[in-house]
């Protein structure tokens, strides 16, 4: 397949090539400690979104009981837009303070609901089940985790479920395009979706650069505050707090281990790879990814690997899926080969996991699996 841009394409790929300016790997940094404050501290200013501080004010609004967990649904305050609602889950029994994961839904162009999509609940509608058949196994891991005994918070991030766009506040002449369906149909929540994955980067994520802050800025920030209310929680050792996620959820997977030093162990799934290796056909957006990890001169001073090795030496896992639609294989290999490289540079290699599936972009039960006992070992490590 010839590349996107034709004959530009090696222009682009030779400046993709550098090596990033703030890399872990671009020199050698006498003090890690220092350079892991320092860049991250850069990373933050070129996200560029910097809203005033609001309290949470956080409040449980309903709680359910089934299989041993208890499920809440529970709502805290944004700097702007609505409150996001989420699902805190715990065992119903524990003994102590429990390990606690923020899980991390996905992009997966299915806008109409979010946290729904990880989490295991009756009577849901088919178009949500379609969509964990597809990528999940059929099942709501932050769900199964919380079976595992681990306290799981999953909540809406900006764009998706209670954080969505109503239909009714945008432009007239978009709202026509949904006269006569039913607001909660599977009609309805189908063309929600495809309206807005069409519309994601042409007027929302251009709209968001021409103010000058960035979508990485913003959802990594409302992912910074799931920790912040997990502290919250008295069921919850603050010592050993988790996060990870699926494809989108990987991409904030990346900048929240990458970023918060809160989170002592990281896993990506289905969304690693340099940049580089994307850029030849996998970078459009829809359907790929450029504009949705874009953050002005971000690149020339880190790429996607070097962002999440900002969480080394404490422990990751990362899952690649070999037939992954969405990146190369090459790009994959890549990303993997760099971050054990830092991992091993730091002297914990043992600390980074990356391990590849077979076949496309999904999470399903078995990766799952692996992932629930990864974890359960590292944080039985740090009792």
């Amino acid at each position: 397949m010839k590349p996107d841009l034709g004959i530009y394409y090696e222009m682009l790929d030779e400046i993709a090539a550098a090596t990033p300016s703030l890399s872990y790997l671009s020199k050698t940094w006498p003090d890690v400690d220092q350079w892991r404050r320092n860049t991250r501290s850069k990373v933050v200013e070129l996200l560029a979104y910097d809203p005033p501080s609001v309290p949470l004010n956080a409040r449980v609004e309903s709680s359910h009981v089934e299989d041993g967990v208890i499920r809440e649904e529970i709502s805290y305050d944004m700097p702007n837009g609505p409150r996001t609602h989420g699902f805190f889950l715990h065992p119903r029994e524990y003994q102590r303070k429990l390990p606690a994961v923020v899980a991390l839904h996905d992009h997966g162009s299915f806008f109409y609901f979010g946290k729904e999509k990880i989490v295991g609940f009756g009577n849901e509608p088919k178009i949500l089940t379609e969509h964990k058949q597809k990528y999940y196994g059929a099942r709501g891991w932050a769900t199964e985790l919380a079976k595992r005994g681990f306290a799981v918070l999953s909540v809406d991030m900006f764009l998706w479920g209670s954080r969505k766009i109503p239909m009714e506040s945008v432009n007239e002449e978009f709202q026509k395009l949904f006269d006569g369906m039913t607001i909660g149909s599977d009609e309805y929540i189908r063309k929600y979706n495809e309206f807005w994955e069409l519309n994601e980067c042409l007027m929302v994520v251009d709209s968001i650069l021409n103010t000058g802050t960035s979508w990485p800025g913003i959802f990594s920030y409302e992912d910074r505050r799931s920790v912040d209310y997990l502290l919250t929680r008295e069921e919850v050792d603050p010592q050993r707090i988790a996060c990870g996620g699926l494809s989108g959820g990987g991409l904030r997977s990346i900048f929240l281990a990458g970023l918060d030093h809160r989170i002592k162990c990281g896993f990506c799934v289905g969304f690693m790879s340099t940049v580089r290796g994307i850029l030849r056909n996998h970078i459009r957006c829809p359907p790929g990814h450029g504009l949705l990890m874009y953050a002005p001169q971000l690149f020339r001073h880190l790429d996607l690997p070097d962002i999440i090795s900002l969480h080394a030496p404490s422990p990751l896992m990362i899952q690649y899926n070999i037939e992954d639609e969405l990146f190369t294989i090459e790009g994959q290999r890549a990303a993997d080969e760099k971050i054990a490289t830092v991992y091993s540079k730091q002297g914990l290699p043992g600390n980074y996991v990356g391990k590849f599936y077979p076949g496309v972009h999904k999470f399903d039960a078995t990766m799952q699996e692996e992932v629930f006992r990864w974890l359960e070992e590292h944080f039985a490590k740090a009792t």
